[in-house]
C-alpha cells in the first residue's frame, strides 16, 4: 500500500500564495505519476496539476500561470506552489498517485485525505 499526507493548507487572503506538500510512504516500486485534485462544495473533483517524470505537467486551464507543481523523487514528495490565489481557489486539495509496489504486479491509485485551502475576498 501506498500513503500519501498532504500538508500546508490554510487560510489565506486573494492574492496570496500557499505551497501544498503531499509526501508519499509505504512500499513503493515507482510512481508512475503524482499531482493534485481539488474538491469545491457543489462541485465534481477536479485535476488541478500532475507530473510524470519530473519534466511533463499537466495543469488545468484555471490555474495555469498561478500554480507550479514540482516533484522530489528522492523524497516521493510533490509540491504545489499557488500563487495570486482567487476566491474560486477554495477547496480541499487531495493529493492523488499513481503507483506500483513492491512484489505486486499492476499499477493502482492512491488518493491522500485532503487539505483544506480557503481564499477570503
Amino acid at each position: 500500500q501506498v500513503q500519501l499526507v498532504e500538508s500546508g493548507g490554510g487560510l489565506v487572503q486573494a492574492g496570496g500564495s500557499l505551497r501544498l506538500s503531499c509526501a508519499a510512504s509505504g512500499s513503493i516500486f515507482s510512481i508512475n505519476a503524482i499531482g493534485w485534485y481539488r474538491q469545491a462544495p457543489g462541485k465534481q473533483r477536479e485535476l488541478v496539476a500532475a507530473i510524470s517524470d519530473g519534466i511533463s505537467t499537466n495543469y488545468a486551464d484555471s490555474v495555469k500561470g498561478r500554480f507550479t507543481i514540482s516533484r522530489d523523487n528522492a523524497k516521493n514528495t510533490v509540491y504545489l506552489q499557488m500563487n495570486s490565489l482567487k476566491p474560486e481557489d477554495t477547496a480541499v486539495y487531495y493529493c492523488n498517485a499513481v503507483a506500483t509496489i513492491i512484489a505486486t504486479p499492476g499499477v493502482w491509485e492512491y488518493w491522500g485525505q485532503g487539505t483544506q485551502v480557503t481564499v477570503s475576498s
